[in-house]
């Protein structure tokens, strides 16, 4: 299992995105900043308050484009697809094809 946290602050719904990954899923997890830790990037997220998430099973076979677009939703296409490329590393999509 990994584990990561993105404090993507105004560039992302909420601010805060957490990825967890495991041999059979992938989840994303949004987050509201919780300012009462701080607001610079290196402050304590680990306990703001989760308003959103999208679980998916990697036997899926679009559980890629699933993640994919939920992330696309929570902020740019630039972050979107850096969050995807970690995942990447951790986890094997099936293919849709």
């Amino acid at each position: 299992m990994a584990t990561k946290t993105w404090k993507l602050g105004e560039v992302c719904k909420g601010g805060v995105i957490t990825i967890e990954t495991t041999k059979t899923q992938v989840k994303v997890i949004a987050k509201e900043w919780d300012t009462s830790k701080g607001f610079s990037k290196g402050s304590d997220q680990s306990q703001a308050k989760e308003w959103n998430r999208l679980e998916v099973s990697l036997s899926d076979t679009d559980a890629e484009s699933k993640a994919d677009w939920f992330l696309f939703d929570l902020t740019t296409s630039y972050w979107a697809g850096e969050i995807m490329d970690w995942i990447k590393t951790k986890v094997e999509f099936k293919s849709e094809f």
